[in-house]
């Protein structure tokens, strides 16, 4: 079984689609825990609704690639992700990366895409939800905990909200 941590966001119906992709996660995964939502301005492509951000926790007994594929590939199109060849930043109703794996470094998939998570150093909306639920975790590559990234960050930058997404 390995421990994935994943970093989800919207700005199409945020609370409904991020609720539906916990309640597919539970049925997909043992969901172990959640964040709060973290409202923060888009990134790349400032003409859109502020996206609402969180984090999971999630126990798989999947590897990357096919849990990418498979599980959060599923979800996205269950929801109607569209992806615009011409606007990576565009509006969508769901985003779900792996962004940490185990206490793993290694590439997957087509792309292939990085673990842990490049954005993890990069923006708040991914380190602070993440540094919420696993503030102890220490990033495989940097040796710094969730929560010493997550301190880098300004507070001005989002606004934390306490939506029930509650699931079941």
């Amino acid at each position: 079984m390995a421990i994935a941590y994943l970093a989800l966001g919207s700005n199409i119906n945020p609370e409904e689609n991020l609720r539906a992709a916990l309640i597919f996660l539970k049925e997909q995964t043992r969901l172990l825990t959640y964040s709060s939502v973290y409202i923060t301005p888009p990134q790349g492509y400032a003409d859109q609704p502020d996206f609402y951000n969180m984090a999971a926790k999630v126990e798989t007994h999947l590897e990357a690639w096919p849990f990418k594929r498979d599980v959060i590939g599923a979800i996205e199109q269950t929801l109607k992700r569209i992806r615009d060849p011409n606007n990576k930043n565009a509006p969508r109703t769901i985003d779900i990366d792996i962004a940490l794996w185990d206490d793993a470094v290694f590439d997957y998939g087509l792309k292939p895409w990085h673990v842990p998570e490049p954005d993890i150093l990069r923006f708040a909306h991914v380190a602070v939800p993440l540094a919420e639920i696993a503030p102890d975790y220490v990033h495989p590559e940097m040796g710094q905990t969730l929560a010493e990234i997550a301190a880098i960050f300004s507070s001005d930058n989002f606004n934390v909200t306490r939506l029930d997404l509650s699931y079941g």
